[in-house]
């Protein structure tokens, strides 16, 4: 499924161009690369907070009383066991096991909420609207109607229990609740109504706030001064994209997407269930899982000097191609040049050295090469 070909303004585009933000495209979307230094924000989500505007997103409802039973037929994880307050995060395949999107499904008492990517709306909704054939189920885009921002960082869940009074400790990863958000103390403003998603991102709990879009700029103000007052400020997508390469987190249409198989993304444990039952594309995967490994994978890759690879740069071997690199940045906590790419079996062990057209790569698995830097 392929990005759109004209760029999205998102909905708070001009409020950051306003503060000074550089704008680029990321997720087929306009948002901010930074506001001047990426090492700063980046710094902001390891050590005090981070705001990141997250306006990349499509969201849809799902109603009916084949809601469930239809989604876990389509879907590659467990939706059937989704409890009121709990999501999940899945891929929509192709019958021949190609990954056409990623979709997060949040459960509540008459309905599921899904929350996909902008980019892939329009097509999306045909080819889910497409698979309902017998099922009493209805499809309603709600993309227009609310927006997305995020804290991440050790004093997110901090600034949000003070926002809001929810423990975000109490929810499980991906866990939801609704909440309402207060300006400030004294402050006579009317508290800002949202539904709040837990993160996990490298095991501080990070927060989401989706909200009304009427309410998003009043929001982005409320939570950008609080950050600030904490130490921390927003962060573009320069910094958040190195910072999910720390993690080991891949990108939907950057790191995977039509092109690979769940097993060649590395998503067989975190996208999947192998006990939930039929769904599209399961003979393919359940073949892959028996036969024990792919002849390409997703890797995680350390590079040598200053260079960032850009994305389709080739990895070799003695000359001889290997592989590719999908998404590079350089990151500042810790300082390394990190990225990942797709790697041949015979080139993939941790440890492999290969070679690009600016110097080395070496295939590393960053939760012990480089995550345990990221708190000091």
């Amino acid at each position: 499924m392929q990005e759109t070909e004209s760029p999205i303004e998102t909905l708070l585009a001009g409020l950051h161009r306003g503060e000074g933000a550089k704008m680029g495209i990321w997720f087929g979307c306009v948002l901010p690369d930074d506001w001047g230094d990426a090492r700063e924000e980046q710094r902001f989500a390891n050590e005090s907070v981070a705001l990141i505007d997250k306006n990349y997103r499509a969201y849809f409802e799902f109603t009916g009383p084949d809601r469930v039973r239809y989604l876990n037929a389509i879907l590659t994880n467990n939706i059937k066991d989704l409890a009121d307050g709990q999501g999940a995060v899945s891929l929509l395949l192709s019958a021949q096991g190609r990954i056409l999107a990623e979709l997060e499904t949040f459960a509540e008492a008459e309905k599921i909420f899904g929350v996909s990517y902008l980019m892939i709306r329009q097509k999306l909704t045909e080819l889910i609207e497409k698979y309902i054939i017998m099922d009493d189920v209805t499809v309603t885009d709600k993309s227009a109607e609310f927006g997305t921002l995020a804290l991440e960082g050790p004093l997110a869940s901090k600034i949000a229990n003070e926002l809001t009074d929810v423990d975000l400790a109490a929810l499980p990863p991906l866990g939801w609740t609704h909440g309402l958000v207060n300006a400030s103390v004294g402050d006579s403003s009317a508290p800002i109504p949202c539904r709040m998603v837990r993160r996990s991102g490298d095991g501080a709990p990070g927060v989401e706030f989706l909200v009304d879009r009427e309410y998003l700029e009043a929001l982005w103000n409320i939570l950008l001064n609080a950050a600030r007052r904490h130490g921390g400020g927003p962060m573009g997508y320069t910094a958040l994209s190195a910072q999910r390469l720390v993690q080991g987190t891949p990108w939907f249409s950057y790191d995977f997407s039509e092109k690979q198989i769940p097993h060649e993304a590395g998503l067989e444990v975190s996208h999947i269930s192998y006990t939930k039952g039929c769904y599209t594309g399961q003979e393919i995967v359940e073949r892959v899982r028996s036969r024990g490994q792919v002849n390409r994978r997703r890797v995680e890759l350390l590079f040598s000097g200053d260079g960032v690879p850009e994305a389709g740069a080739s990895l070799t071997v003695d000359d001889k191609p290997v592989g590719f690199v999908t998404r590079a940045a350089k990151s500042w906590f810790p300082p390394a040049m990190v990225g990942m790419g797709y790697i041949a079996k015979e080139n993939r062990a941790v440890g492999s050295k290969l070679q690009w057209s600016g110097g080395s790569a070496t295939v590393v698995e960053f939760q012990n090469a480089l995550r345990a830097d990221t708190r000091n």
